[in-house]
């Protein structure tokens, strides 16, 4: 078959990968000159402990297992099964952490609950103020600034493979085919409409009910560390967010410790992970009202980074990157994806939220297996 995907983040890259894999021939329509969205601004987390039991959780293990088939095969993504420490500060936080460990899925998450001395053991460059830490061993990365055009290497290399970056397809011809819009048409045995948080457009002509809204995030990267940051790091603030975690000890934790205003307002965890450079990418806010600001606001890049120098017992390295990104979210927050057929032989697959990174593989293997690929 001949394979049309429009979108060159890492969702449509992982849909082309599977169609190669699967012995088709893929054109590859991008309307940059390569991807700029959120793929590309995100911390590369392929994040499994956090999430919701069941499907969620399910597919995210799926992902991570592809992650690492895919890491062997391409050096250029810089996969590392590094794990990750979710550290408590108070009493409250390590409750919602031992509680975490007792759940029915938490040997499938890599679960496991460590002392200060434990943590420190695991990871040397966090000397700083603790009660403890969620060890999860399922939690891997990737580097996401190359991961994209890593893959795309490797497709070109056999040869059924053809990315055509600055086209930007305005309609969808017949049953199987797009044009785009230099006017060229591109005929295909089967659509995949991989368009990220793109969601007017052609997309809104398609689905004009489409239930995925936007979601705007600020983050950091810093100089390089300097010593190596074995895993990737989460606070207790990241508990209030991942849905594995929900209970009356969450339920305690909410009620008897408030997040500091800054963090409240702006729907906060911190996140911390290290670039190959040695850098830390460090965040996040969560923004869901439109219109979004155009700038960045300062406070919330001050509160992580007090909270990184807490956790790390050390003042960070100077702040090289900071910069903002607009990711497509399910309405429905419970849903891993929306994938809808929307005409004969075209998908439109979008609104992961902040799974992207972490479940597109699977949900790219799911997406091939539902369409007949």
């Amino acid at each position: 078959m001949k394979v049309i995907i429009v979108g060159a983040g890492v969702l449509g890259t992982m849909h082309a990968w599977q169609a190669v894999e699967r012995g088709h021939e893929v054109v590859h329509l991008e309307r940059e000159a390569e991807a700029r969205g959120a793929s590309v601004r995100n911390f590369g987390l392929v994040w499994v402990s956090g999430r919701a039991a069941g499907e969620e959780l399910e597919v995210a293990l799926r992902a991570r297992e592809l992650w690492e088939q895919i890491g062997a095969r391409v050096p250029g993504l810089w996969f590392r099964a590094n794990g990750s420490l979710t550290l408590a500060r108070t009493e409250a936080e390590l409750a919602v952490a031992e509680a975490a460990v007792e759940l029915p899925d938490a040997a499938a998450r890599g679960y496991r609950l460590l002392s200060p001395e434990e943590v420190r053991a695991v990871n040397p460059a966090l000397r700083g103020s603790f009660l403890g830490g969620l060890h999860c061993t399922r939690d891997g990365a990737v580097e996401s600034r190359v991961a994209q055009p890593a893959l795309r290497a490797a497709l070109e290399a056999t040869g059924r493979y053809a990315f055509l970056p600055g086209r930007e397809v305005r309609e969808v011809v017949g049953a199987s085919a797009v044009r785009d819009d230099h006017g060229q048409l591109h005929q295909g045995d089967l659509v995949i409409l991989c368009t990220g948080a793109w969601l007017g457009g052609l997309v809104r002509e398609l689905v004009p009910d489409l239930p995925v809204r936007r979601v705007r995030l600020q983050m950091m990267q810093t100089d390089p560390l300097g010593e190596t940051l074995t895993t990737s790091v989460a606070d207790g603030d990241s508990f209030r967010y991942y849905p594995a975690f929900a209970g009356p000890e969450l339920d305690a934790l909410r009620a008897v410790q408030p997040q500091p205003p800054v963090a409240a307002e702006h729907k906060m965890q911190l996140l911390m992970v290290q670039r190959k450079d040695g850098g830390l990418t460090i965040g996040d806010t969560h923004e869901y009202d439109q219109p979004f600001g155009f700038d960045v606001v300062e406070d919330p890049y001050e509160h992580v980074a007090a909270v990184s120098e807490e956790l790390l017992g050390r003042p960070l390295p100077k702040i090289r990157r900071r910069w903002a990104g607009v990711y497509a979210q399910c309405v429905d927050t419970t849903r891993v994806v929306h994938r809808q057929q929307v005409a004969d032989g075209a998908w439109l697959v979008t609104g992961p939220g902040g799974r992207g990174m972490t479940c597109s593989p699977a949900i790219a293997e799911a997406t091939a297996d539902a369409a007949g690929l």
